[in-house]
């Protein structure tokens, strides 16, 4: 099969690979229809999540038809259309069991946290989905039957970040007539202004500084601020909102922009990330606000401003998602007409342009927002 893989630093190739075997009695092997790249893919192409090898494959947003199943499988049957969730569970752990699925004790030899499809071999070491073919394991638990009348396009961000950004929203406590900020304009972040507005959210204000995401944002009817125009721009959000936002959601993780002496200090593998969004939350979230952090970040953090978030009696939330928990409600939103997350589209490309789909998608050309692969 045809299969985008890891080749290393900002290199990935689209190679023909072994087809995936069922394994297990409860794997199935899903026929991919549609699949897509993810920001955080971005972390493993820049070298910032560790034991990446060669000829991985990449991808953890992913949906396709069954082909295969194992003699458990009870859940799906081969013909079966279904989205797979990025987050791999058991399904009867005490994690799993108590609807923190992305943290499941048994998917995961190699580490603590839940594993992940198609991120490295720190989170599981399972090929991902940007793929022709992609084994799920645990088939009983995360793969769900989507109805025929919708198109790939409107389930196929059930994978991730649609329910990230729901998540992330229903973390930070967001509620009706709430001030919120969003720090990113990628898809999750969009994504994140819609499930705000849904949740009733008064005034939301989008921060990023790529013209033409903030330009989309816009398109949502929300303020706007481009961090370049300011010296703080926490301070000025915090100003303009009178004291700070209810809740500040940030999208950005190690996508932050970071000054050259930050970029030398990842290098060294003593930082994570950007700290840029964790800043701006500290500044521009009120006095016993929420910072939700959904944006993926690294390792351990020097400088981190706890103080400040300490002494304004800060709530701080975090994490990856547990998309099981969510797949259900927003499907039925999906489904009712009440959410509609395809507008972030903005490139389709067969899986055969997957190294141009990386190179527009992490260098922001050509007004990429969100690519869907077609194998």
């Amino acid at each position: 099969m045809k299969a985008i893989v890891y080749e290393g630093m900002k290199n990935v190739k689209v190679k023909n690979i072994s087809d995936p075997k069922i394994i297990n009695r409860d794997d199935i092997i899903v026929k991919v229809t549609s699949t897509a790249i993810c920001g955080s893919d971005l972390h493993l192409i820049h070298g910032m999540v560790p034991n990446m090898p060669h000829g991985f494959v990449l991808g953890h947003e992913t949906m396709g038809i069954v082909e295969e199943t194992g003699k458990e499988v009870h859940k799906v049957k081969k013909g079966d259309r279904v989205i797979v969730p990025f987050p791999i569970s058991c399904g009867h752990c005490w994690y799993c069991q108590h609807d923190l699925w992305s943290q499941c004790d048994n998917s995961n030899a190699n580490g603590e946290a839940g594993a992940i499809f198609g991120y490295s071999k720190t989170y599981g070491g399972y090929d991902g989905g940007q793929a022709e073919y992609l084994r799920v394991p645990y088939a009983n638990v995360g793969p769900t039957i989507v109805p025929e009348e919708l198109t790939d396009e409107q389930v196929l961000f059930l994978t991730d970040i649609l329910p990230t950004s729901y998540w992330g929203v229903e973390n930070g406590g967001v509620k009706k007539d709430d001030t919120v900020v969003v720090l990113g304009c990628g898809p999750v972040g969009l994504l994140t202004i819609k499930w705000a507005a849904f949740h009733g959210a008064k005034r939301i204000i989008a921060v990023d500084y790529i013209n033409y995401r903030l330009e989309h944002a816009k398109k949502y009817g929300v303020e706007v601020i481009n961090f370049e125009q300011h010296d703080n721009t926490g301070e000025y959000i915090k100003e303009i909102t009178h004291g700070g936002a209810d809740v500040v959601i940030d999208c950005v993780g190690m996508d932050g922009k970071m000054t050259a002496f930050e970029m030398v200090e990842t290098v060294l593998k003593l930082q994570g990330g950007s700290k840029s969004a964790i800043e701006i939350a500290t500044q521009a979230v009120r006095k016993g606000g929420t910072v939700s952090l959904v944006g993926v970040y690294g390792g351990r953090y020097n400088m981190f401003p706890l103080g400040d978030f300490f002494a304004r009696n800060i709530t701080l939330k975090m994490g990856q998602c547990p998309a099981h928990t969510y797949v259900d409600r927003i499907l039925n939103l999906i489904k009712e007409g009440k959410f509609d997350a395809t507008d972030i589209i903005t490139h389709r490309l067969s899986l055969n342009k997957g190294e141009h789909a990386y190179e527009i998608f992490d260098k922001k050309q050509d007004n990429c927002i969100k690519v869907i692969l077609k194998p």
